[in-house]
């Protein structure tokens, strides 16, 4: 806009010293026809970056271990310390154009926080299971008259069901804050001890707020409403612009949200099956585990032995 007005400012000296000849008219008919070119034919933005699974598989390969499920197929391990559990850790909510929107500190979190769901396997923890479908948070909201909370979504459910009172989550997997903390950077300083849990759930109800985004073909749950946030915490939340990355990762700069956001193509039936180049057999891995288990009998006055199951509450 700037260039323009500039132009504009020269163009009409020009032609206040030329006023009385043609040149000063013709050129004031070019520049007017220049203006009306550059109006009616924008920059064209940068398309939308289409892969497939196998960018999944090989872009989160070095950050975490992929395993055969038989119930889901290739699923996720992430790489991550005790007590990791997704929407939870190294994370939190901000406000974008698409809602409430988890920024991730994983360099990983633009796939896993954003595409597919979780789960938590008695043997490995929580694992993740790729999908196609982009969404600011997969997860399920709550709210009372003090409180917010999210848990995340299993595979496999829909978001009818997912935000309604039929949906049954496990105490552990729900975090709450109180609403005047939520949208605090350091969110994890703010949850709700876990013998609190259960009272302010009993105590909440559902946020069935969906929204359908026709340019991306998903649909998903943008969260509590921006003026019930804004009245509780007393202080208003502008919507950061979501900018789409040309590269893996995400981050927070000049009032941007700017993520890797792919287009994920489903699996064509009569091209090779995308698989990751290095896979886990759970059954092998199991079977291990429990040879190298102590026996009950050369060991009677100590307890069998299990395998190593993490404590993520």
């Amino acid at each position: 806009m700037k260039k323009i007005i500039y132009k504009y400012t020269s163009l009409v000296s020009h032609l206040l010293i030329h006023r009385k000849t043609k040149i000063g008219v013709k050129v004031l008919f070019l520049f007017l026809l220049l203006q009306c070119i550059e109006l009616t034919h924008p920059q064209k933005t940068t398309a939308q970056v289409s892969v497939s699974f196998q960018f999944f598989y090989d872009a989160l390969s070095p950050h975490g271990s992929w395993i055969n499920n038989a119930e889901y197929g290739y699923v996720w391990r992430p790489r991550v310390g005790l007590g990791f559990m997704p929407y939870d850790t190294n994370g939190y909510w901000t406000y974008t154009e698409a809602g409430w929107t988890w920024v991730s500190d994983y360099s990983w979190g633009w796939a896993a926080f954003h595409y597919g769901r979780w789960f938590n396997d008695p043997f490995y923890g929580w694992l993740w299971v790729p999908d196609n479908e982009w969404g600011p948070g997969w997860v399920t909201w709550r709210m009372s008259t003090d409180y917010y909370g999210w848990a995340p979504i299993g595979p496999g459910i829909s978001l009818q069901f997912a935000y309604s009172n039929r949906y049954n989550v496990p105490d552990n997997h729900w975090r709450f804050v109180r609403d005047r903390d939520f949208g605090k950077r350091d969110l994890f300083r703010y949850y709700v001890d876990r013998s609190e849990r259960r009272r302010v759930f009993n105590n909440s109800t559902v946020i069935n707020n969906i929204r359908e985004d026709r340019t991306q073909n998903s649909r998903y749950n943008p969260g509590p409403e921006r003026s019930d946030v804004e009245r509780r915490v007393g202080r208003t939340f502008s919507p950061i612009t979501i900018k789409k990355s040309d590269r893996p990762g995400q981050r927070i700069e000049d009032n941007r949200f700017e993520i890797f956001r792919p287009r994920i193509q489903k699996n064509n039936p009569s091209e090779q099956r995308p698989i990751p180049s290095k896979v886990i057999n759970p059954r092998n891995e199991k079977q291990q585990v429990e040879r190298q288990q102590p026996s009950n009998k050369a060991q009677p006055n100590k307890q069998p032995g299990r395998p190593p199951r993490k404590n993520y509450d």
